[in-house]
């Protein structure tokens, strides 16, 4: 991977890897959008309902990722495939405390790789701006997104419920967690602290 134009800007610095292009999403990938965003398939654990319209996909856009492209700091990414730089998914990561790692994609692309490959060179990019830790948390009833953290070097730390909006359905959640910083036993906390129930399984 490597950094555009050698900057040093922390506002999703566009990467590159062996067969993908990550970057900030554009007014012209609005289709794209829609098309990521669309899929209940793909959407069907993600808190935020479908997109039904390009109107939509239009807000979607504006309020997820051109509002955070005006941060000092973020890391929203459009995946995209070289052949076309179309964006077919998406890797992101909040500059809050949890440094929490979001992703999805489009699905005639899974089972391929190119979500532990976008992954990976997100978190190489933390790494390198000092970012000391990332976390992410996936249903209970997805386990293939808990492949993708294994893969990306993540591990379970622990299990919570939390109702979850704006679809208010009740969730049990598993947490990963990569610490970058050398600090092998920090764990993030605050899921855990936040929910009535909570637990470690085991054979994870």
């Amino acid at each position: 991977m490597r950094r555009e134009s050698g900057r040093m800007e922390k506002n999703t610095p566009a990467l590159e890897t062996e067969r993908l292009i990550l970057r900030k999403f554009e007014p012209a990938d609005v289709r794209a959008i829609y098309e990521i965003y669309s899929d209940k398939d793909v959407n069907r654990f993600l808190p935020w309902f479908p997109v039904k319209t390009m109107a939509q996909a239009q807000a979607f856009y504006e309020n997820h990722f051109l509002s955070k492209y005006t941060q000092e700091m973020a890391y929203n990414y459009a995946v995209c495939l070289k052949k076309d730089n179309i964006p077919v998914g998406y890797v992101n990561v909040s500059t809050e405390d949890s440094f929490d790692l979001g992703y999805g994609l489009r699905k005639e692309f899974w089972g391929q790789g190119i979500t532990t490959e976008a992954v990976l060179a997100v978190i190489g990019q933390l790494k390198g701006d000092g970012i000391p830790y990332v976390t992410a948390t996936h249903d209970v009833n997805n386990p293939g997104s808990g492949k993708v953290m294994k893969k990306a070097g993540m591990k379970y730390e622990y299990s919570y419920e939390e109702q979850w909006q704006p679809k208010n359905i009740r969730v049990t959640f598993r947490m990963y967690q990569l610490n970058l910083d050398g600090q092998k036993d920090r764990v993030y906390r605050k899921y855990w602290e936040n929910s009535a129930v909570h637990f470690v399984e085991a054979d994870i």
